[in-house]
């Protein structure tokens, strides 16, 4: 476990977390609706109508990964990393017995650094490649424990459960304490953020994904990361439930090579995530 503080609890210094602006104006509507639903009852259904509409906006930004709505996310590195013409490599859904290894070998080979967002129950069963992700210079990050395609529907004492186990499993099995935390497919809810702050995590979703989970094209892939691709990127990548092209062979170690090829065109380095934290 990190010696830095324990898994879940958010840094002494930490600031005091404050909500969103979105989630600051849902307590207002939903407040302003019930007090002047007891003052004037005939204005309920146009006060109901506001409170509907807040609802579709809260499942709106929940529905979207890159959304800010419902707090910090980070979506890009910072400017001060775009600057320095850094990029982010992320990795999740691992670790996997028979990919991941192969793609620690092959960021060796292209000399290349990556933030891996595991699962807490496969990081128990695989504790050796967990350790090795982090030997070999990358970083693991915090992907939950139990990758529920439900997490967005978790209210905040189950999801900082998850979360919390996760954070614990990962620090023990490495020696480093996550820093970042991505939910299940970057889907969430309005409980994320003040969890996340209390355990000391930001959450990360991406700026570019290949989608590699579904398609075994690594032409196609590689044409959604690479579209506009530019300093501060954060490209999202799998090993655990890779996509295999025709030959069988897992699509992003068809797709790192060309990446790196890119990169290396625009004078661009792979960088981890926390790598650009102060």
């Amino acid at each position: 476990m990190s010696a830095t503080r324990p898994p879940d609890t958010a840094p002494v210094n930490a600031p005091r977390w404050r909500p969103a602006p979105l989630l600051q104006a849902s307590v207002l509507v939903h407040g302003a609706a019930l007090g002047a639903g007891l003052w004037q009852p005939g204005w309920w259904p146009w006060l109901a109508s506001g409170v509907v509409a807040n609802h579709l906006a809260l499942v709106g930004a929940s529905l979207w990964p890159r959304s800010q709505s419902l707090g910090s996310n980070w979506v890009r590195l910072p400017a001060e990393a775009a600057a320095h013409k850094a990029f982010a490599i992320t990795i999740d859904d691992g670790p996997d017995p028979e990919v991941t290894p192969r793609v620690l070998d092959l960021l060796d080979e292209l000399g290349a650094k990556a933030s891996f967002f595991c699962i807490g129950h496969r990081a128990q069963a695989q504790p050796a490649l967990c350790r090795a992700i982090v030997e070999r210079g990358h970083r693991v990050e915090n992907h939950g424990h139990g990758h529920s395609n439900a997490f967005s529907l978790f209210g905040p004492g189950r999801m900082r459960r998850d979360i919390a186990q996760a954070q614990a499993v990962l620090s023990d099995v490495t020696g480093q304490a996550p820093r970042f935390f991505r939910p299940t497919a970057g889907l969430r809810n309005p409980f994320l953020d003040p969890v996340l702050h209390t355990l000391g995590l930001q959450h990360a979703s991406w700026t570019r994904r290949g989608f590699d989970t579904r398609s075994g094209d690594a032409a196609a892939v590689q044409r959604r990361l690479l579209q506009g691709f530019a300093a501060g990127d954060i490209l999202l990548l799998h090993d655990g439930h890779s996509a295999r092209s025709a030959d069988g062979t897992p699509v992003l170690l068809q797709v790192l090579p060309r990446v790196m090829a890119e990169a290396r065109r625009l004078g661009l380095q792979p960088v981890t995530l926390s790598h650009t934290l102060p």
